[in-house]
């Protein structure tokens, strides 16, 4: 298991080192590009459930829609064939051209022809294939493969593309600008298109009513595959069928702004093959065009390749509602710093390719990078069709946990597999079960923290388990909150308007102490009744190891103790954004949407509760005010900003006297326990590198942040822990 976690920490330094630069930048810029995009819809959101209700709807008919379409294409002078799988397409395929006794295909970008393999296919049947996008192209030529869904060499400098030009092509004179390189590579395309026998396209979208295809692309390259040769052959997963050309038009608004920012993208065509136009004769090009394109042929060539089985899976089904757009992998940390070559498999890359991969080419494929999704959800709202990624990237970790085998030495009690040999690995055991060493740590304190964190135990942590050697491991408290809670001598508010049980997330009970006591005090000095109970732990530490079940066990604790709380008017406040997100989200596909909504709607993040508090008339004089000359950098947790509740915890700051400044860091890089796993310890680190100097820029007297995973990575960043925002604004004792 060390060998295994030392080879993908290599393997990721190394892609980190040799494209991270490349694809940070870019991504980076893409999804800014997004942000600023989507703001200029007026109705945004009510155009992704638009978009969301016509692919359920698709998928849900997906059999019937099939039938109409290969009728539709049929009828339009054309031939439909569904593959099997990606030998059936690629012997089709093969046969077509065969036909046709074609030389030499040219094609336009397309996954789908990725994912079957046709170039290699073609290729060993004696057919030139050449792609015409310019980074397929690019990478064609390099013969590598794509690190991006949308722009596969994303991962690639104008350097480096210059040099592989000059290397391969040996031009009469050096080529070196963006320019001067677009300018060669539009005369070598075109060259190979005019002399092309048979053109190849994918399809973005296709409609079951008239057999219309959409092709939204940056370049026309895709236009000329259609044009100039006299067969086309489109490639196509079933789920590309959408029901009527109407559907069509909250894609094409979505599509370019979730990808790449753009308003729209350079090139959107309908075309409804065969197309009637007749071929370009290139030897006589002043000649008058004869024909009338009657002798053109069209092949669709539906895929299923393990699609029909998806939609029959109700955890996979939704990866069927992706449109390719590539948003989940612009606006996904980890992504930006290694790109698809690590964040990706034999095809597909980024957050959703875990559900590609493991529909179209099996779990083994999806477990080499599965764990590279750390849960944080951003990938959610950036999603124009609002695919839950996250729980899909869950449900195939603990599927790929059930193939495991767990060797039987160096178990704890409260580790031991429920089989023998299989279940999840001991690192994943390890950190899904945090919550019996969280009980252990405390029981043996301040013991249990000097062993942990000793040089010897430290690196056998590392060698056996696999935490990494440069974390330091929570400090653990000999008290808890709820002890605390429970012995202390306190005077409740007189006659409280509201009642609050403060929910002991596991970080605060056992470790982060102080926070919890500051959330009391701040309840209290605003008139609030508080409790704190004996809770079990919310479940996102086996959740995000893909121990579904432990999850959902711990779920069920947590409802049964808190629901009669609920029953009696209580309110739920919670300190860790994580936790809060389990409540208003993954508890709806843990407990089942009834049980879940009643410990939803009560639920609150602690700085919103204090914000509604003090717009419903509360005295913010009970807190810790400042003179408005404190200056405080603030950095927001992942979830925190994705379920909308970081401008609460500004306003509060406001309302209190503090000049803020906030990091635009989307992400801190811990992400819970996945900055101390070793193979992602560099990369935890380098996604941290943009917030460490983002704080260091900031001239402040305090950094403050919301979330534990952002408190550990900040104090390793800055080696010094900041506050939570609740014990900035906390009375004193």
């Amino acid at each position: 298991m060390s060998s295994q976690r030392d080879s993908k920490a290599e393997h990721i330094r190394h892609i980190m080192e040799t494209e991270g630069a490349a694809v940070g930048t870019n991504t980076r810029g893409f999804n800014a590009g997004r942000y600023e995009s989507v703001a200029k819809l007026s109705d945004y959101d009510g155009l992704k459930d638009e978009a969301r209700a016509i692919k359920e709807d698709a998928i849900e008919r997906l059999p019937e829609l099939i039938d109409e379409l290969t009728a539709t294409v049929e009828e339009n002078g054309g031939t439909v064939y569904l593959a099997e799988d990606a030998a059936d397409a690629n012997e089709y395929i093969a046969e077509v051209c065969a036909q046709q006794e074609a030389d030499r295909l040219v094609k336009s970008k397309s996954m789908t022809s990725e994912e079957i393999e046709v170039n290699e296919y073609l290729e060993r049947e004696g057919v030139d294939v050449v792609e015409t996008d310019l980074g397929e192209w690019v990478l064609q030529v390099a013969e590598e493969a794509p690190s991006h869904i949308v722009a596969p060499a994303i991962h690639k400098s104008r350097a480096e593309i210059a040099r592989l030009f000059n290397e391969y092509f040996e031009p009469e004179e050096e080529l070196e600008t963006a320019e001067e390189l677009t300018m060669f590579a539009r005369e070598q395309l075109g060259e190979r298109i005019k002399d092309a026998d048979v053109g190849m396209t994918g399809a973005n979208f296709l409609a079951a009513d008239s057999g219309t295809m959409a092709l939204v692309t940056s370049e026309g390259n895709a236009r000329k595959t259609v044009t100039v040769p006299d067969t086309q052959i489109a490639v196509a997963g079933v789920e590309k069928i959408v029901p009527t050309v109407e559907d069509l038009q909250p894609f094409i608004e979505l599509i370019g702004r979730s990808g790449t920012g753009q308003d729209i993208t350079s090139y959107i065509s309908l075309l409804t093959p065969p197309i009637d136009g007749p071929t370009v004769d290139f030897d006589d090009p002043g000649a008058p065009v004869a024909g009338d394109g009657d002798d053109r042929e069209f092949h669709l060539v539906l895929i299923d390749n393990g699609r029909l089985a998806m939609r029959e899976d109700e955890d996979l089904k939704e990866t069927l509602y992706c449109i390719r757009c590539s948003a989940c992998s612009n606006t996904c940390a980890n992504f930006q710093s290694v790109g698809g070559h690590a964040f990706g498999g034999e095809t597909y890359s980024g957050g959703i390719a875990t559900g590609w991969e493991a529909g179209v080419h099996g779990q083994e494929s999806a477990a080499e990078f599965n764990d590279l999704c750390t849960g944080c959800s951003r990938c959610v709202e950036a999603c124009p069709v609002g695919i839950d990624i996250p729980w899909i990237n869950t449900v195939v970790r603990d599927r790929i946990n059930d193939d495991e085998e767990v060797p039987m030495d160096f178990l704890v009690d409260g580790l031991t597999p429920d089989e023998e040999t299989s279940g999840p690995g001991l690192q994943k055991r390890l950190f899904g079960n945090f919550e019996t060493l969280a009980k252990l740590g405390s029981t043996f304190a301040p013991l249990s923290n000097w062993v942990a964190n000793a040089g010897p135990v430290s690196r056998l942590l590392e060698e056996t388990v696999g935490v990494a050697d440069e974390r330091d491991l929570p400090t653990f408290q000999r008290t808890t909150l709820v002890e605390w809670f429970d012995e202390r001598e306190a005077i409740p508010p007189a006659d409280p308007e509201r009642k609050v049980v403060l929910y002991p997330d596991l970080y605060t009970n056992y470790m982060m102490v102080e926070r919890g006591k500051a959330a009391v005090r701040t309840l209290e000095a605003l008139g609030v009744e508080v409790v704190v109970p004996s809770v079990p732990g919310a479940g996102r530490a086996p959740l995000s190891q893909g121990m579904i079940d432990t999850a959902r066990s711990k779920a069920e604790a947590v409802a049964d103790t808190l629901d009669p709380y609920v029953e009696q008017g209580y309110d739920i406040v919670v300190i860790e954004p994580s936790d809060v997100a389990m409540f208003r989200g993954d508890y709806e596909r843990l407990l089942g949407p009834d049980r879940f909504e009643s410990l939803s709607e009560h639920s609150y993040e602690i700085m919103e509760y204090v914000y509604g508090l003090l717009e419903n008339g509360a005295d913010v004089d009970g807190l810790n005010v400042a003179d408005g000359e404190t200056t405080v950098a603030y950095h927001s947790h992942c979830q925190q900003r994705t379920m909308g509740l970081e401008p609460y915890t500004l306003q509060v700051f406001d309302r209190c006297g503090y000049d803020v400044e906030t990091s635009d860091a989307e992400c801190c890089g811990m992400a819970g326990s996945f900055g101390y796993k070793e193979q992602y310890y560099d990369l935890s680190m380098d996604v941290g590198s943009n917030l460490d100097s983002q704080l260091r820029e900031i001239d402040a007297d305090r950094v403050v942040a919301s979330g534990t995973s952002c408190t550990d990575q900040i104090g390793d960043l800055l080696g010094e822990e900041p506050s939570h925002a609740v014990e900035l604004i906390a009375p004193p004792e």
